[in-house]
């Protein structure tokens, strides 16, 4: 097997160190050391840590994005299936060892409002809403950014929850309230 490329070992450290332990609390010097690349190579890839702090959250929006993705279209095609269904890929992500609640939560606590860091998290979770709020619309909710704004809420509780308290039943939870939630906004009895 070919060696990985310094670049992704850099990043794929950088990814484990601040998912596990924060960004601020990672410095430079520890992703370099267990990364194995020289100072000059962690540099030529990413000047400052603000840098590979970014190219962390890209990694993260991909494969948290494709898996709320996932889940939306494995729950079929009907847009308000879609929308209960994207809660699937809460319970699969709060189980997984490890598991510290949402990156960009955790980024943007850590980050100073008006910075690239900060901004980037606020960037991801715009896009989250701006496809829910798609999805509602197709779905034919009354009011569909009123809608998505209460499911993204319900998502970052979620999320939170994971971490908090760990509780099984949290992603099963979110997800039932999801479907009271889309019942309501498209005026279907709420059972």
């Amino acid at each position: 097997m070919a060696p990985q490329p310094a670049r992704d070992r850099i990043l794929d450290t950088a990814f484990r160190l601040f998912y596990a332990h924060g960004i601020r609390a990672v410095g430079v010097d520890r992703i370099i050391a267990e990364s194995g690349v020289a100072k000059a190579t962690f540099y030529k890839w990413f000047p400052a840590k603000d840098d590979l702090v970014l190219a962390y959250l890209a990694k993260v929006d991909g494969i948290w994005s494709g898996q709320l993705h996932a889940a939306a279209q494995a729950a079929g095609p009907a847009p308000a299936d879609q929308l209960v269904g994207l809660f699937d890929a809460l319970g699969s992500a709060c189980r997984r060892d490890g598991y510290r609640g949402c990156a960009f939560i955790n980024a943007a606590a850590e980050a100073v409002p008006g910075t690239p860091v900060h901004d980037r998290t606020v960037e991801h979770k715009a896009a989250v809403l701006e496809w829910l709020t798609g999805l509602a619309a197709d779905a034919g909710a009354h009011d569909p950014p009123a809608l998505a704004r209460s499911l993204t809420i319900l998502l970052d509780g979620g999320l939170a929850s994971g971490a908090l308290d760990a509780d099984p039943d949290a992603p099963a939870q979110a997800r039932r309230s999801a479907r009271v939630l889309v019942d309501a906004a498209l005026g279907r009895a709420v059972a």
